[in-house]
This record gives C-alpha cells, structure tokens and sequence, in this order.
C-alpha cells in the first residue's frame, strides 16, 4: 500500500511508525561518525562494527580463500609433474613424499571450510592447513638438498607471502602467518650444509624486512576496508533520513494537517487511479459525502477550537467506521468528508453510512445552536457506480453523492440518502 492510500485510513504518527526506515543502532552511528572523524589509521572497529563487517565481508572472504588452496593444490601438483620430468630419479625420489602432501592438504582444508559451523573453526583450519603447507614445502627443499634446499625455502616463504596478501583476514592472522614463516625459514635454514651461520642470519633479516612490509600493507588494506565499510553505513544512515524525510513529506503533502486524514489533493488523486485502472473496470464503488449539519452556528456559538475539536472527533470516527486499508476518507471541504467504499454496492454503502450518522450522533459533541439535536449531527450523500447499469466518471459520481447530501439536509439533516434518478444531476 502506498503512501497516499495508507494515509487515508491511520493517523500521522501511526503512519509514521509503520513507514520509518530501518536504522543501524544509534551507538553504532554515533562510533561510525567518531572514526570517520578521526584520522584513517586510528581506525579500530569496536566488537559491534567488527561483526557487522564480518557479516558484510567474510563470505567474499571465504571464497578467496577457498580458491586460494584450490590453486595452491593445483599448482603443487603441476610444479611435481615437472620436476618428475625434469629432474634426475633420485632427487624426485627423495621430493615425492613432502611434495605429494600439499594437494590433499590444500583440497581438504578448502572443501571442509565449507562445511564447518563456526567462524573461530574456520579459522583454525585456515591456520593449520596453511602452516602444513608450509611445512611439506620446506621439507621438500630439505629432503632433495643441494641447490633445492634453499630455493624451496624460498618458494615456502612466497607461499606465506601470497598467503598474506591474499587472505582478507585480521591483521593477527596475517602476523602469525608471518611469524611461523619466518620461524620456519630459520629453523631449516640453520641446518642447511651449503651456507654459514652468518649468510642464515643475513637472508632471515632480507626475508624478514619483506614479510614484515607485506604484513604492514595487509594491516593498511585492512584499515582502508574498514574505512570503505565505515562509509557505506554512514551512507546507509544518511540514505534512511532522506528517506524518512521523503516519507514525511509526501504523506503530510496528502494529509489534511488538522484531523490527519487525506486531503482534497489525495482523494483525487485515488480516486482518479481507482479508475484508470483496468482490474477496477468491472467493480462497483460507492461515495459517501458527509457534512457535518449547522457547523458554522458550532464555531459562532462555542468558537473555532471547539469547531476543530469536532472535526477532528468526526474524522476519527469516520475512520473507524471503515475497513482498514481498503475504504478511504479525505477531508473534502471545511466541514465536509468524502468517502470512497471500493467493492460496495448500495446496501453496503447505506451501512456503512448508517453507522458513521449513528455514532457520530452518540458521541454527544456539542453544538447547542444546531437545529438538529443540541449535539454535533452529520448528513451524508450516497452514490453508487455499477458496472452492470453505466459507466461514469468520477466527477459525476462525486456530484450524485453532493445532490444526495443537499437532498438529506433539506429532509431534515442528521441522515443519509442514495442518489436517485429523481433528485436529478442539478
């Protein structure tokens, strides 16, 4: 239901309360100005913004990552079928087992990521999945020996680098990548024959210096992710009040600003759509112009407030006497309302009528002037459109029911009459 139609049949403020954009919480806007605020490699997400960026992230992260192992698998098992060709038996002989490692290792961890419950298992098999592929690959270099000792080193050290660079993940993840790389290069390197104590220290500080700059830029590409994550809300809570704002003003552009219900422009405007549409061709509607009898004697006598007091009263009554959402009331005229009963033949519409005279009557509103009953009365006009008899416009309907209204307050007032061809069109 749209703005315009929903406003016919609630007040402001329940319309209001139904229509208002969900918000993020106002704590969390208020961290999220606080950051953005301050410098961008200040940023640090308290636990609320954390898990709202994991929900946000973590699912393109896994995909990384899974693809990640996926590769490493594959590349593994290619850089082993070379080897096999390349190389003399017996070094291959002494790489096949280490080497053989890493594809079910690489494949295992990615296809069981997926199935694993929880974050905080995801990421221990993340961690150990990638520190046995380290592992096999300095294992591989130490069991072949020679020139391939320090070379696969290398390459183990590449691994965690790419590790590093690629895994979307906390910068304490990438620290312990880092660390158990670094760790693992000088254990071996230690033992390796081909070089001194001294070219194993110089190269660990070589390699060091580069795994510490790429953990350093994972920490800054983590920093400018949380900052892109930062904006996107501020966004979203700024897109939310324009929204509401629009909400706001196109419901008070359709609503009669003392009684809140439509106003003139907005019961138009429906029922002009009411009838262009195609599926409403075939169904009957029926109008209900109501006056409130003797109203300007009501604002001589007690004065305006209390005249705007039995308006308001009127049109709450009105309201409720109509199905929710689907009947429509306006504010059509100083004291006047018009009423749209879509689906309601004449029976129907003279009920409807009947009830909103009747309890209007037993609210008792003063109007001690009136040449009624001393209390607040309303006349009201009834027209009814039929596919099955003729087809007119809406202008021509709503003057049937205002004939029917000026018919009701010359037999009397305080009743309703339906349109007849002997009241005539005026």
């Amino acid at each position: 239901m749209d703005a315009k139609k929903t406003a016919n049949s609630v007040t402001s403020s329940e319309w209001l309360s139904r229509n208002i954009p969900e918000r993020l919480d106002p704590a969390i806007t208020a961290e999220v100005e606080r950051l953005l605020a301050g410098r961008t490699r200040n940023i640090r997400l308290n636990s609320k913004l954390a898990d709202l960026f994991r929900e946000r992230s973590w699912p393109q992260a896994s995909k990384i990552i899974r693809a990640w192992f996926m590769w490493v698998a594959v590349i593994d098992a290619l850089a082993l079928g070379i080897n096999m060709l390349l190389l003399p038996a017996d070094i291959v002989w002494k790489m096949l087992f280490p080497a053989s490692i890493v594809p079910p290792v690489a494949v295992t961890t990615a296809v069981v990521f997926v199935e694993l419950p929880s974050l905080w298992m995801k990421r221990v098999l993340i961690l150990s999945g990638l520190f046995a592929i380290l592992v096999s690959l300095a294992f591989w270099g130490y069991d072949a020996g020679a020139e391939f000792y320090e070379r696969h080193l290398t390459i183990m050290l590449f691994v965690a680098v790419t590790a590093i660079i690629i895994f979307p993940v906390q910068i304490e993840f990438a620290v312990a990548i880092g660390a158990f790389a670094m760790g693992l290069y000088m254990t071996f390197q230690l033992r390796n024959p081909n070089i001194t104590i001294g070219s194993a220290l110089s190269d660990f500080l070589f390699f060091s210096i580069g795994v510490i700059a790429t953990v350093a830029a994972r920490r800054t590409a983590n920093i400018l992710a949380h900052k892109t994550f930062l904006l996107e809300l501020r966004d979203r809570s700024r897109l939310a009040d324009l929204i509401d704002a629009n909400k706001r003003l196109e419901f008070l552009a359709g609503t009669d600003p003392l009684t809140g219900v439509a106003n003139r422009r907005s019961m138009s405007e429906s029922l002009d759509r009411f009838w262009t549409e195609s599926s409403n061709k075939t169904r009957q509607v029926a109008i209900l112009m109501c006056d409130i009898d003797h109203f300007k004697r009501l604002n001589d006598s007690l004065g305006h407030a209390e005249g705007d007091r039995s308006l308001v009263e009127v049109a709450n009554i009105i309201r409720r006497c109509l199905r929710d959402g689907i009947d429509q009331v306006s504010r059509y005229g100083g004291e006047e309302f018009l009423v749209m009963l879509p689906g309601s033949g004449e029976r129907d519409a003279v009920t409807v009528a009947e009830r909103i005279r009747s309890e209007v009557e037993a609210a008792a509103l003063p109007n001690p002037t009136s040449g009624v009953i001393p209390y607040v009365t309303v006349s009201i006009g009834i027209a009814v459109a039929s596919p099955d008899t003729e087809v007119i416009s809406t202008e021509k309907l709503q003057h049937r029911a205002d004939m029917a209204l000026y018919r009701a307050k010359e037999n009397g007032r305080n009743r309703s009459v339906v349109y007849r061809s002997d009241i005539g069109e005026g």
